[in-house]
């Protein structure tokens, strides 16, 4: 087979390597590619969002299946560009699934209306400014405002004081997030714990889940600080134990795939579940339709099957059999980031030490190379260091000692990754 992978960071440097482990893969494209990727296939400067581009690539090179890394693609509606073509397959939903991440109303709608559980909400536009402040009287604080459409994983904000929080409507409806936020969702705050629960589904009732992941969105020590794009990942997760899982499965796995059938949304590929514990109960905080980032950069190694094989079966409609088995060992990322992320933050420094790690898996995210084949930053997260364990401690003791030999000017990292599941192992 020949594949594309469209995207750019450390999720598709997992997948490009699980991708390229596969017997049935003859070549392995990856558009646009980073810095690290060429180790796993062959890097083409094409956007994942330049459709007429990736179709001629496609002609051209007889790309049999495009793996779709990102949401971007997704939402702009990829799989219906290419689902009269019956050369090439797409992994991943059609545009009318990709709303369950493109709109939060439209997968909170989606929620209530397959009875899936998750927070209180309502939407509120400019011309219901006024009812969005009554509604936030209603709730207890913290408020948790949402923007309604895709804003670069910023669009969230958690508000203590209700004036502030009412404030803060205000703005974002009055575009803080562009058109993004036209549309709010006011939901009300749950406290517990979260993970990440993925699932491969291939449009026709059948569905394996992969490993499940915690990943660790604060750039402080302590979940302090501001929201990153993801410092860590764990996997797997001590709490999501089977009776857990039972309960996902139940209650939000299945309605969510009978849900998309019955309503003739097409959805073949992944769907990401962020997912909170509230005391032992699991709600849905919200949907992504790819997988995670940097929850991939873990979750790829406790893959023990051929991915190809299962994502090329989903995409044709039919998982069968197919088994996706887990690998037992524990995994852990850790990411290297750029000072002052998720601020401002320089480029162009070069990295050294790479080729001195040799037990972990280093997966480049915002790199880029020179004329001369060195290995430069090229953003906010760097590097993603992955590594497998006996224990959560073990894991995350060869990825911090790896990092030790990694370096690049105004590097940054999480020093407590996984440190708040370490008590719950057994």
């Amino acid at each position: 087979m020949n594949i594309l992978l469209l995207g750019s960071g450390g999720r598709e440097s997992a997948l490009a390597w699980k991708i390229s482990q596969s017997p049935v893969v003859e070549n392995l494209y990856i558009a646009p590619g980073n810095g690290g990727t060429g180790a796993y296939g062959t890097n083409v400067a094409i956007s994942p969002v330049d459709f007429p581009a990736i179709a001629a690539f496609v002609k051209e090179n007889a790309v049999d299946m495009i793996v779709v890394g990102n949401e971007d693609p997704l939402v702009k509606g990829i799989w219906d560009y290419f689902k009269d073509d019956q050369s090439v397959h797409v992994v991943g939903p059609s545009q009318a699934g990709a709303a369950l991440e493109g709109s939060k109303d439209f997968a909170k709608a989606f929620m209530m209306r397959h009875s899936i559980p998750t927070a209180r909400y309502r939407s509120f536009t400019a011309d219901t400014l006024e009812d969005g402040y009554a509604f936030l009287e209603t709730l207890q604080a913290p408020y948790v405002l949402k923007a309604d459409g895709l804003a670069a994983g910023k669009g969230v904000l958690i508000i203590d004081n209700i004036d502030e929080a009412k404030a803060s409507l205000k703005e974002m409806l009055g575009g803080m997030f562009g058109s993004s936020s036209a549309t709010v969702v006011i939901e009300e705050f749950l406290s517990g714990i979260e993970c990440s629960v993925f699932v491969l589904t291939d449009g026709n009732g059948g569905y394996r889940v992969l490993p499940v992941a915690k990943d660790y969105k604060r750039i402080g020590e302590g979940d302090t600080g501001l929201n990153t794009g993801g410092m860590g990942a764990v996997s797997p997760v001590p709490f999501a134990d089977d009776e857990f899982m039972r309960k996902v499965t139940e209650r939000i796995i299945e309605p969510t795939v009978k849900g998309l059938a019955e309503e003739g949304i097409v959805y073949r590929g992944f769907i990401f579940l962020g997912l909170i514990n509230v005391a032992g109960e699991p709600m849905v905080i919200e949907y992504n339709v790819r997988m995670g980032d940097p929850e991939t950069e873990a979750v790829m190694l406790r893959v023990d099957a051929d991915l190809v094989e299962l994502m090329k079966a989903a995409a044709e409609g039919n998982l069968g059999n197919l088994e996706l088995r887990h690998d037992p060992r524990t995994a852990v990322t850790v990411m290297m980031v750029s000072g002052g992320y998720p601020g401002s933050y320089g480029k162009g420094y070069e990295i050294t030490g790479l080729d001195r790690v040799t037990d972990s898996i280093v997966f480049h995210a915002g790199t880029s190379r020179d004329d001369d084949g060195r290995v430069l930053t090229s953003g906010g997260r760097v590097l993603s260091v992955s590594s497998y364990g006996d224990s959560i401690a073990d894991a995350l003791a060869r990825s911090y000692s790896s990092i030790g030999e990694i370096a690049f000017d105004h590097a940054n990292f999480r020093r407590d990754i996984g440190r708040d599941l370490m008590a719950l192992e057994k």
